[in-house]
């Protein structure tokens, strides 16, 4: 398992991850609406390329699979993180916030922040991310639950 910057190739692979993601492991705690809505196949695949290429994002790969991803912009909102559930509970996710929290930290970010959904709140929560607020997104006419989650970085 290796972490390296994101490449425009890695466009279709973290689409995936990102689906797999959200109807295998968010599925426990959304209703298949919700899920329905938050993974559809209607996503825009160049707008999602575009995204991930203007967003500093790492991938987690695996014998040239790419089976997690993270982001974070410049001012330290981590946008996405997502692991393939076939690669959970290995850590991934963690070995990937710590680079983006370098790379914040580096780039001068006061703190990390991010809208953690109910799945991903506990593995914030443990990474020392205290909720600041429960939202209510509406996606493709569906309400979901998330949360505004911020951790302060070190060194200010």
């Amino acid at each position: 398992m290796h972490l390296r910057p994101y490449v425009p190739a890695d466009a279709e692979p973290t689409l995936d991850v990102f689906r797999r993601a959200i109807r295998e492991t968010a599925a426990r705690d959304y209703s298949p609406e919700q899920i329905a809505a938050w993974s559809s196949d209607d996503s825009d695949r160049r707008e999602w390329a575009a995204r991930r290429a203007a967003a500093d994002t790492v991938v987690a790969v695996d014998e040239g699979r790419v089976v997690a991803f993270i982001d974070v912009d410049g001012l330290g909102y981590i946008d996405m993180l997502f692991v393939d559930p076939a690669f959970g509970g290995r850590g991934i996710a963690a070995a990937l916030l710590e680079v983006v929290t370098e790379a914040a930290s580096t780039a001068g970010a006061e703190s990390l922040t991010t809208h953690a959904s109910l799945t991903a709140r506990g593995f914030f929560e443990r990474a020392g991310f205290v909720v600041v607020e429960e939202q209510r997104p509406v996606i493709r006419g569906v309400e979901l639950t998330n949360f505004v989650m911020r951790r302060e970085l070190g060194g200010g």
